[in-house]
C-alpha cells in the first residue's frame, strides 16, 4: 500500500514510511467500506484514512496531516450521529483497529483502547460481576461517548461514564504525549470528561468498575396509544422520587416487529416505559410496584435477567446502515404542557422505526458538583432525544422536518441546554455552546493551551480563546 501512493490531495506524502496500520485512499479497494459509518445519512470523502494499530500510528498520522496541511478527523467507534468522525478532503485517523480491553477485577479497572465498542467492555467486565456506566446500544463507541460524558441504564447509581474516568493517555496536537487525570494534567482532565474531543487524541481509557452483579430487573412496559397521558402522570410520579438504583426510560414510538413485542401490539402506536434496576433486585421488584400497578400495561416485560441482554436489547433499533437525524433538549421535571408536546408530535413521523426518548437522569450525576467536569446537564432532570431513522439510508428524509418541528415546540419546555452527543452537524455556534454552558469561556481557555491552532475541530467545535476561527 505504502509503495503505491505518492500524493494525497495533490499533496507529497512524507513521513508515512513509520506507518504500521493500513492507509487507505480514494482509489483502493475497500475505501467506500473505510468510510461507512453508523449513520449512513453522512456521506464524506477522506483524502486518506490511517487505520492505526496503536498509539504510534496515530502519532505518525498526525505528524503527517499537520505537515501536509491537511484537515483531521479522529475516529474511534463512528457512531457518533453528526459524522464528525470523517473529514472531506482530509485526513482520518482512524483509530477503530484498536480494540483491547484489558480488566484488572482486584483493583476494579479497566483499561481500553479507544476503538473498543461498549458491549466489549461490558463483555470483559461481566465475567467478573463488574460494569461502568455506557449507553444503551452495545455497538456505541467508547472514545465518542466518554469525551462527551456519556450516560445510560448505571449513570443515576454512578455518575455520567466521564465520571467513571480514572484516566486518558493522550496524543496532544503538537504531537507529544501526556497523561491526564486527577493528579496530572487536571485541567486537561477535566476538559476530556465532557469536552468533546477537542483537546487530544486519547489513545487509552482507564474507567473505574462498580459491584453490580450479573442481572439486572429491567425491560418494557408497553402502553397504548389512548393511555398515553394517565402513564405520563404515573411516571411523573415515580421518577421524582426514585431511588438512584432505578431509571425510567419513556418512548414514543411504533412498535417495532421485535420478537419480544407481542404480536398484537405490533405496528402499533405505543408509549414505552423502559425500567432499569441494578441493585438488590428483590429491592427493585418492591420499588418498581407502584409504577407497574399505576397502570394496566399492555405488555409488562420487565425481569430478571442479565445486564449485557438489556444492554443489547435495543440494538436492532438503531442499527447500522440506517440514516439518523436527531434533535435534543435538556428537559427540567415534564410538566403538563411538556406531556402534551411529547403526546402530540411523539406519533406524527411517518417512519416506523423513528421514535423520540426521554432518558431519566438526576441521581448520581446531580449529585455532583456542577464544575466537577466539562459534561453538562447535572441539572436536567431528562435528556429528549428526537430520533428520525430511515432504513434505506441517504442524506434525505421527509421526517427530518418532523424532528426540527418537535424540537422547536419542545423549547419553551426545555432548560436551554443539550447533550453535546445529540448534536447533529447543522446546530450552529449558539448551540454548541449551550452544550458546553457555563464550561465554555474555561474550555475555550483550555483549547488554546492544548490545541492553539484548532487542529482537533472536527467535533462540537470549541474555538481556542482569542484563537483562530472553526475550520468548518
Amino acid at each position: 500500500m505504502l509503495a503505491a501512493m505518492k500524493t494525497i490531495g495533490g499533496k507529497a506524502i512524507g513521513g508515512l514510511d513509520r506507518f504500521q496500520g493500513t492507509l487507505i485512499r480514494p482509489d483502493d479497494d475497500g475505501y467506500d467500506d473505510a468510510r461507512r459509518l453508523w449513520n449512513a445519512a453522512i456521506d464524506r470523502r477522506p483524502a486518506l484514512i490511517a487505520r492505526c494499530v496503536g498509539a504510534n500510528d496515530a502519532a505518525v498520522a498526525l505528524e503527517y496531516a499537520r505537515e501536509a496541511g491537511l484537515p483531521i478527523s479522529v475516529r474511534g467507534g463512528g457512531h457518533n450521529v453528526s459524522g464528525s468522525a470523517l473529514v472531506d478532503n482530509g485526513v482520518v485517523i482512524d483509530l477503530s483497529p484498536m480494540k483491547r480491553v484489558e480488566v484488572d477485577a482486584s483493583r476494579r479497572l479497566a483499561r481500553v483502547q479507544p476503538g473498543a465498542r461498549w458491549g466489549e467492555v461490558d463483555a470483559a467486565s461481566q465475567v467478573h460481576g463488574l460494569a461502568t456506566p455506557a449507553g444503551i446500544v452495545s455497538d456505541t463507541g467508547v472514545a465518542g461517548l466518554t469525551v462527551g460524558g456519556g450516560f445510560g441504564w448505571l449513570s443515576r447509581r454512578w455518575g455520567l461514564t466521564s465520571d467513571n474516568l480514572v484516566s486518558a493517555e493522550m496524543l496532544l496536537a503538537d504531537g507529544s504525549r501526556a497523561r491526564a487525570s486527577s493528579d496530572e494534567n487536571q485541567d486537561l482532565f477535566w476538559a476530556v470528561q465532557g469536552g468533546g474531543g477537542n483537546f487530544g487524541i486519547v489513545t487509552e481509557f482507564e474507567f473505574a468498575l462498580h459491584d453490580l452483579g450479573t442481572e439486572v430487573l429491567a425491560g418494557p412496559l408497553l402502553y397504548r396509544e389512548d393511555q398515553a397521558r394517565e402513564v405520563f402522570d404515573a411516571y411523573r410520579e415515580f421518577v421524582a422520587d426514585a431511588p438512584n438504583e432505578a431509571s425510567v426510560y419513556a418512548q414514543m414510538r411504533i412498535a417495532p416487529t421485535f420478537d419480544w413485542v407481542p404480536p398484537e401490539l405490533r405496528e402499533t402506536k405505543v408509549l414505552v416505559l423502559i425500567a432499569c434496576y441494578a441493585g438488590d433486585l428483590d429491592e427493585g421488584e418492591r420499588v418498581f410496584v407502584p409504577l407497574r400497578r399505576a397502570i394496566t400495561p399492555a405488555a409488562d416485560l420487565v425481569k430478571r435477567k442479565p445486564y449485557v441482554a438489556h444492554q443489547s436489547m435495543f440494538d436492532a433499533g438503531v442499527p447500522p446502515g440506517w440514516g439518523y437525524y436527531w434533535k435534543s433538549h435538556y428537559l427540567p421535571p415534564l410538566t403538563d404542557d411538556a406531556v402534551d408536546v411529547i403526546v402530540r408530535f411523539g406519533w406524527q413521523m411517518t417512519s416506523p422505526t423513528a421514535f423520540s426518548l426521554a432518558f431519566h437522569l438526576g441521581g448520581a450525576i446531580a449529585d455532583r458538583p456542577a464544575d466537577f467536569s466539562a459534561a453538562s446537564g447535572r441539572d436536567a432532570a431528562h435528556a429528549l432525544n428526537i430520533n428520525a431513522s430511515w432504513t434505506d439510508g441517504g442524506r434525505e428524509h421527509r421526517d427530518i422536518a418532523w424532528c426540527r418541528e418537535y424540537a422547536a415546540a419542545m423549547q419553551p419546555h426545555a432548560t436551554g441546554g443539550v447533550y453535546m452527543n445529540f448534536l447533529h452537524n447543522d446546530e450552529g455556534e449558539a448551540r454548541i455552546r449551550a452544550a458546553y454552558g457555563p464550561h465554555y469561556d474555561r474550555l475555550a481557555e483550555i483549547k488554546a493551551r492544548f490545541d492553539p491552532d484548532n487542529v482537533f475541530h472536527s467535533n462540537q467545535n470549541i474555538r481556542p480563546a482569542d484563537g483562530p476561527p472553526n475550520h468548518s
